[in-house]
């Protein structure tokens, strides 16, 4: 079989015979590696290769889209999907104008975890697995681990042609810890850019995840109401992807009157110090890349911008509708998927303000860390924080059990009262919109304050 270079130039040819007003295509070859855990013993193991694409094309408005694992008849895919963009009647789908791009991207940092055998990779969990249950108490546990390397090559009938090539680590482990029916647990959540060395050196930050667990079952619950919330930099970089970043995708935005009604361009939504970034092009990052999956390239995109609402995601699609510029922020999970607008590391920049500075006058308060998951409903939503502590004159007082938040985000947006100069970044877990999941993201904030927030307690 050809290598997937050589079948693009064919499929290049083949899209030049045909008459669509805009055709691209993706050609994409990969491989994984997997390993789960569930309790004291290994659940599934394997590694896994896969090699597809797909057309996109574009006829008076209608898209018709085709992805196929044979590729021997690259002129039927193409066929197919110019066919199906005939069929649709009445449809409006146009594209903002590019530049045609050619280039070639190498993996970052030329990094490849399927370089490292799966048994060294097996032996590592093995041992992380054994850290957790020389804990008393603890009752279960999970872990689970996944790398790849993926190379896709786009092109389209602009004339682009794009190689890109990168490697994902995602390592999530969870202890859960039980006595007289009560259930506590607690997480650790991590990944790279392909770095496998990132994944080693875990033992003592598992081993307090594992002991936490347990404490919590003798922490006191907090009584439900209103606090002063300190978020640190995982569970705000939370808030700010799934309660904002999803509302800033502009197809969400194009497609819901009522957003569309909010989320207008310079309305205040915080304070002048409030600044919401997406941007793909920070280096080592889950979320960053040269060019997205219509061969834009990376940008960065200020949301939000000394408390404005200053700008949203966009696909060349989306952009066009809504008569602004395309961000780069078309993205898919696999050739097996259209691309759709998506987030990339989306974050709330940095303040002046240490945390000390933002807990000092507070005489009764919550600061919650980390996140077990949460839900969001439009502006509303609810999440739940791994850690919570009582902030009292000052100072983090006692480990309490862990709360769950919940409010309306622009309400809350608005009631962020300090952002410290502390600015993490989160690479742990993924996104998923639609049936696209997980696609590789990050996000992140200094610690904030949050005056009024809804805590759920006892």
């Amino acid at each position: 079989m050809a290598d997937i270079k050589t079948l693009a130039h064919r499929l290049a040819e083949v899209i030049g015979r045909h008459k669509a007003d805009y055709i691209e295509a993706h050609l994409e070859e990969s491989q994984s590696s997997h390993i789960s855990y569930r309790g004291r013993e290994m659940e599934s193991i394997g590694r896994t290769a896969a090699i597809g694409g797909n057309v996109r094309a574009l006829v008076r408005g209608g898209w018709g889209f085709a992805s196929f694992n044979d590729l021997t008849n690259l002129g039927g895919s193409v066929e197919l999907a110019v066919k199906q963009a005939k069929l649709v009647t009445g449809g409006e789908s146009r594209l903002a104008e590019v530049v045609a791009v050619v280039a070639k991207v190498p993996a970052e940092g030329g990094k490849n975890p399927l370089t490292i055998p799966l048994a060294e990779k097996k032996q590592l969990l093995d041992e992380y697995n054994d850290i957790i249950w020389r804990t008393p108490g603890i009752q279960t546990s999970v872990i689970g681990y996944g790398d790849g390397n993926k190379r896709n090559i786009f092109l389209n009938s602009l004339g682009s042609y794009i190689e890109q090539e990168r490697a994902d680590i995602n390592l999530r482990l969870s202890a859960v810890a039980t006595k007289d029916g009560d259930v506590q647990q607690a997480a650790v959540s991590l990944g790279s850019r392909g770095d496998f060395s990132q994944m080693r050196g875990l033992r003592q930050q598992i081993e307090q995840m594992a002991k936490r667990a347990v404490a919590l079952l003798s922490a006191p619950p907090v009584k439900g109401g209103e606090y002063t919330v300190v978020l640190d930099p995982v569970l705000a970089g939370v808030f700010v992807h799934e309660a904002f970043g999803h509302l800033s995708e502009a197809d969400f935005v194009y497609e819901n009157d009522r957003l569309r009604q909010i989320m207008v361009l310079g309305r205040k939504f915080g304070g002048d110090g409030l600044n919401i970034v997406d941007s793909a092009v920070i280096p080592g990052l889950r979320g960053s890349y040269k060019y997205d999956d219509e061969g834009v390239p990376a940008q960065k995109t200020y949301l939000i911008r000394e408390g404005r609402l200053v700008g949203r995601l966009h696909s060349r699609e989306t952009a066009a509708r809504m008569k602004e510029k395309p961000t780069g922020n078309a993205r898919a999970v696999s050739y097996r998927h259209p691309p759709i607008v998506r987030m990339t590391n989306t974050y709330i920049e940095p303040g002046t303000a240490t945390f000390d500075d933002i807990i000092a006058d507070i005489k009764e308060g919550v600061y919650c860390k980390n996140w077990y998951g949460g839900t969001t409903s439009m502006e509303m939503f609810t999440f739940s924080a791994g850690e919570a502590y009582i902030i009292r004159h000052g100072k983090i007082a006692e480990m309490v059990r862990p709360v769950v938040l919940s409010g309306n985000v622009f309400t809350t947006l608005m009631s962020i009262e300090a952002i410290a100069n502390d600015l993490e970044m989160n690479q742990g877990g993924g996104c998923g919109k639609g049936e696209q999941v997980p696609l590789p993201v990050s996000n992140g904030s200094p610690h904030i304050r949050i005056g009024k927030c809804l805590v759920g307690g006892k």
